[in-house]
């Protein structure tokens, strides 16, 4: 949107998320199952319908729309990872498969690295992961906290309320920037649902999943405008975007930390954001693997992935 205006984006997209989560409130407090989407279309059209041909459409069509998500988390954490790793990006292997290029470099083995891990850390007991899970929140709100805290305490008003003219102006280019934006919050607000995945698994789900699923939205809604406004008061946004230096624009949070303390606190940052991107790519596999169990027990994935079922019903993670 060409300014701090750009604001809105994050505004409006909290908006819709929250509308977004009240449905996956009602309907986590109605059906609070394991596979989440998958019991809601299994429920709401019928067990015997309907419902069963939608619910087992969805659970197949997330073999293909899982993985794209888990990818984008890896693929975050190979980027920051390559802060430290400059040649990380440089491929080193190339092939076409049906026509479609594919590369191999340093951030495809660590981005593979990175779901490889996720998955190891995974195959434990749900009480193991609820710990894990916390303290991988801890790291990632503390994250966010420190930027914030940061950038307030070096903050210029002058710069973070620097509005071009006609920055309100109703047109098609406000529009434009206005979509571009609510679809980069929408992701970053994205997982809010999660809980619902682990629906069978929460203790007193009428009340847990809806203070989760629009908690969440709050929290981060608020963390992520406060965020970007204190970084708007310390980096000018006219030099940003005029800027053609790809580092900086791949690392703004780095260029941002690195122009108040330095590169060895830009480095330290960088790292803390590449354990968020790691955080989500371990909330994302825990979720979705109800998925391919609620479908296994109802007979609609393979036989043979029984024995992930009764890996879940011992408490523990199959993938």
């Amino acid at each position: 949107m060409g300014g701090p205006q750009a604001i809105l984006g994050w505004l409006m997209g909290a908006l819709l998320s929250l509308c977004d989560g009240l449905i996956w409130s009602e309907l986590g407090t109605a059906y609070p199952e394991a596979g989440g989407s998958y019991a809601y279309l299994k429920h709401l059209y019928g067990e015997k319908t309907w419902g069963r041909a939608f619910s087992f459409l969805y659970a197949w069509q997330v073999l293909i729309s899982a993985p794209l998500s888990i990818a984008s988390g890896c693929i975050g954490f190979a980027q920051y990872i390559s802060f430290f790793l400059p040649n990380a990006s440089h491929p080193f292997a190339s092939a076409s498969l049906f026509g479609v290029p594919v590369v191999l470099s340093g951030q495809t083995l660590i981005a593979m690295s990175a779901c490889t891990a996720a998955l190891v850390v995974l195959h434990r007991s749900i009480f193991a992961i609820g710990r894990i899970a916390r303290w991988l929140g801890v790291v990632v709100g503390l994250t966010l906290v420190l930027v914030i805290v940061v950038g307030f305490t070096h903050f210029s008003p002058r710069l973070a309320f620097d509005f071009p003219p006609e920055a309100f102006h109703i047109n098609h280019a406000f529009f434009a920037g206005l979509g571009a934006g609510m679809l980069i919050s929408a992701y970053d607000y994205w997982g809010y649902y999660g809980v619902c995945f682990l629906g069978a698994e929460v203790r007193d789900p009428a009340k847990t999943i809806p203070r989760t699923v629009l908690g969440s939205i709050g929290v981060v809604a608020t963390l992520y405008v406060l965020m970007n406004i204190s970084v708007l008061g310390v980096l000018p946004w006219r030099e940003m975007a005029q800027n053609s230096d790809s580092h900086a624009r791949t690392f703004t949070m780095a260029f941002f930390i690195e122009k108040l303390y330095g590169h060895a606190a830009a480095g330290a940052i960088v790292l803390l954001i590449a354990v968020a991107a790691l955080a989500s790519v371990f909330a994302l596999l825990l979720g979705y693997s109800r998925i391919p169990f609620a479908a296994a027990r109802d007979g609609n994935f393979p036989h043979g992935l029984e024995l992930y079922t009764r890996n879940i019903e011992s408490q523990c993670i199959p993938f």
